[in-house]
């Protein structure tokens, strides 16, 4: 792994933001011009969409955003930013998303926020998934540091027997994931129910991601296996860590 400098001395009061918005400038000062971004969701995709806003006026950047989320759109609309979809941009240049935990393979938990499965389909549109976080996301193994598990995007009608099915197969609990500032359940942008799936232990994420997809009801899951091409990660002292996937 790689560590880039980014500050010597930070300001012990600005760590949380400094690694943030270390880890964001590091990945946005690669774009080029007259690329095609989908730009993910979560805190750390605010600094990142800060960067961007900021090259593109700097520079006089040609740079349209793909959003994954209401979130996202909002932000790229807030900034300036020239705004398209999938229908529009079939294909993206890069992807730049956050995630809730990144193993030791750069297999990802996505989904705290709920919107994982517009996450996934933006990411696997994307030349390059580059994901963007902090120390604390950094696991060697999935449900190190992420306690709250794999978040499953179910149809509503569904969510009894797939939450039955995932832990008859795989054990745990997958428990329906209640909302906090309305009574009920969580609703995705796309109207559906989210399922949080607390494992037991390790498993094949490849073979569980593809099982689990494959029981009637289910959408998405928060399982990105074999997507991201490398990750920032804003350490605690302000510098920036850098991970590719293994050499198999």
């Amino acid at each position: 792994m790689t560590e880039v400098s980014l500050s010597k001395t930070p300001n012990p009061q600005l760590l949380p933001r400094c690694c943030r918005l270390g880890c964001a400038t590091l990945r946005i000062s690669v774009l080029i011009n007259n690329q095609v971004v989908g730009v993910g969701s979560g805190s750390t995709i605010v600094y990142a969409v800060d960067r961007l806003a900021e090259r593109v006026r700097q520079e006089k950047l040609n740079i349209v955003c793909v959003p994954t989320s209401f979130q996202a759109r909002q932000l790229i609309l807030k900034h300036g930013l020239s705004l398209s979809d999938l229908d529009r941009h079939p294909e993206l240049d890069v992807a730049i998303d956050g995630a809730d935990e990144v193993d030791a393979s750069l297999t990802l938990i996505k989904g705290g926020g709920g919107c994982l499965t517009q996450e996934k389909i933006v990411a696997g549109c994307a030349k390059h998934f580059i994901v963007i976080a902090d120390y604390r996301k950094d696991s060697k193994a999935l449900g190190q540091q992420w306690k709250k598990g794999v978040p499953v995007e179910v149809i509503p009608i569904a969510y009894v027997p797939v939450s039955r099915a995932i832990a008859r197969r795989f054990g745990g609990e997958a428990v329906l994931r209640m909302a906090v500032s309305k009574a009920g359940p969580v609703v995705t942008d796309n109207s559906n129910f989210i399922l949080d799936w607390k494992f037991e232990h390790a498993q094949n994420w490849k073979e569980v991601n593809t099982a689990i997809k494959m029981i009637p009801g289910v959408v998405e899951t928060g399982l990105f296996v074999g997507m991201a091409e490398r990750v920032y990660f804003g350490m605690e002292d302000g510098s920036v860590k850098i991970r590719d996937p293994p050499v198999n």
